[in-house]
């Protein structure tokens, strides 16, 4: 019987589910394109002790455990799946908060904001949703307020536009989500098109199937559970190596990429005009 898209996607085939999906089904645990180096990096840059945080889409709240561990005043989840808001309020439990939402409109309240956090989830996005998510992002965050993001990057940054579509295919076949990854160049301009200002940019090689990151992000033990559930599931095992082989034959053009970009304390003038304005 043909999968039900409506279906839960708990309830999906792995043949249909989204890659993502699939992996957290089989244990693995973090699902960012660079990795937890990228991730700390991330959080490093965010100086989050005695800030209050929002969360996009945190998923199963890994990074909701490493941010809460800085000493956050705050922190705000917001995810559209309820079964990932749950799995939040369970991990943050009276440290904070997971509201169900769609990223795009989160309802918190303007300038809320000192840190908003955003991993692996807006190269899902196509163009519009992108830049909706992000001016919500700049909505909510106070002036001086940092958008950190980790995403799935490409480079160099004139990468060839055929390449690209024939790596967004290949990606959308093997993982059943539509990704759509942009260059470092083409990241710096959506966060700036929102107003903000990139402060520091870094990419670390897209091994999200690879021993050596796993062990690394797991340990010895998470592999080992990966590794006998992905065993004991032919359709997991089928789709997982689908994976790793795109992922593989797309190395030299894919990383991970992680931005740190800032609202500035006021609004850069609209013209030259305005800066002679009393």
């Amino acid at each position: 019987m043909k999968n039900d898209p409506a279906l839960p996607l708990a309830d999906r085939r792995p043949e249909d589910v989204p890659g993502h999906w699939l992996l957290a089904r089989l244990g693995k645990r973090v699902l960012r394109p660079g990795g937890l180096e990228t991730t700390d990096w991330l959080l490093r840059h965010a100086d989050l002790p005695g800030r209050d945080v929002v969360e996009l889409a945190p998923g199963l709240g890994r990074t909701a455990r490493d941010i809460l561990a800085a000493g956050p005043a705050s922190y705000v989840g917001v995810d559209a799946d309820p079964a990932a808001v749950a799995t939040v309020e369970g991990v943050v439990g009276e440290r904070g908060r997971c509201v169900l939402a769609q990223a795009q409109a989160t309802g918190l309240p303007d300038a809320s904001a000192d840190v908003v956090v955003g991993e692996a989830m807006l190269s899902m996005q196509g163009e519009r949703g992108k830049r909706e998510i992000v001016a919500e992002a700049a909505r909510v965050l106070r002036p001086g307020g940092r958008y950190v993001v980790h995403e799935l990057g490409l480079v160099p940054d004139d990468l060839d536009g055929g390449r690209k579509e024939e790596l967004r295919k290949a990606l959308a076949r093997s993982i059943k989500v539509n990704a759509r990854p942009l260059t470092v160049a083409e990241w710096r301009e959506l966060l700036e098109s929102a107003g903000l200002e990139v402060e520091a940019t870094t990419t670390a090689p897209m091994a999200l199937l690879e021993v050596r990151r796993n062990v690394a992000d797991e340990g010895l033990g998470g592999v080992l559970r990966i590794v006998w559930n992905v065993l004991r599931q032919p359709d997991a095992r089928r789709r997982v190596l689908a994976m790793r082989r795109v992922f593989r034959e797309n190395r030299d053009v894919l990383v991970g990429v992680g931005l740190v970009a800032r609202r500035p304390e006021q609004p850069a003038p609209e013209n030259d005009d305005e800066r002679d304005l009393p």
